[in-house]
């Protein structure tokens, strides 16, 4: 596998994924693994991994199902290095990078035609008083600089079928915007569980799967999960997600 300039290769031990990185645009974090283990992955039918940055989440999931996975990722130099690591992986026949922007998805992808939608976007808006980073990569992938909260609600609800499942990490401080524009756009939310960094801090990441056009009754909240147990080293449950059993 042929790495340019600045970029090593990673590896997910839990499932056994190398993952192409490089310091010069956003690398996955801890985020994408949470997502990849949050919904459950249907066996066969079509997943479509939304705002994929390199590929983690699609490439996290792949072991997962024999279904065919979209990745989905505006900037080209994210969705080569992903297309990349998708070959570096041998899922070539499984997972497919798309260079394109959210918005156009459909124009590849029939509506009403996947079984789930996951997405780890832009977490904060895109606001004229909000610093964003002078490296643009990061700059987009953190700031909704080329799409929205509502847009991609608004697409993952075209992708799924009836019925199918939507999932999403998120920040905490979205939560009520989350639910309402979820609603809004037909995805009733199912389930949803906050992540804190260790006991006695504040929720700072936010895990939540919808049904598209589901019923209203039945939301959960699931137990809290901690990143850091007392003593600062990894919990049981990140480590597991993190190096496997």
């Amino acid at each position: 596998m042929c790495l340019k300039d600045d970029e090593r290769i990673d590896q997910l031990y839990a499932d056994d994924i190398k993952i192409i990185q490089s310091p010069s645009v956003f690398s996955f974090s801890l985020d994408a693994v949470l997502l990849a283990n949050f919904p459950k992955i249907p066996k066969k039918g079509t997943i479509v991994d939304l705002c994929a940055g390199n590929g983690a989440v699609g490439l996290f999931v792949a072991k997962k199902t024999q279904g065919k996975i979209y990745q989905i990722e505006l900037q080209e130099k994210l969705a080569d290095m992903a297309q990349r690591s998708v070959r570096l992986n041998h899922l070539e026949n499984q997972n497919e990078v798309l260079a394109m922007d959210v918005k156009d998805s459909l124009a590849k992808i029939p509506s009403d035609s996947c079984d789930l939608v996951l997405c780890n976007p832009p977490y904060f808006k895109n606001l004229p008083n909000n610093r964003k980073n002078p490296n643009p990569y990061y700059a987009i992938a953190r700031h909704e600089v080329h799409t929205n909260l509502n847009e991609i609600l608004f697409v993952s609800s075209k992708l799924l079928k009836m019925n199918g499942h939507f999932a999403m990490v998120h920040r905490p401080d979205r939560f009520l915007e989350i639910i309402d524009l979820m609603k809004k756009n037909r995805l009733a939310p199912k389930r949803v569980q906050f992540v804190y960094p260790k006991a006695g801090r504040e929720a700072n990441i936010l895990l939540i799967e919808g049904i598209k056009d589901g019923k209203t009754d039945g939301f959960k909240v699931l137990p809290p999960m901690f990143t850091y147990d007392a003593t600062g080293n990894y919990s049981l449950e990140t480590s597991r997600l993190l190096y496997g059993k």
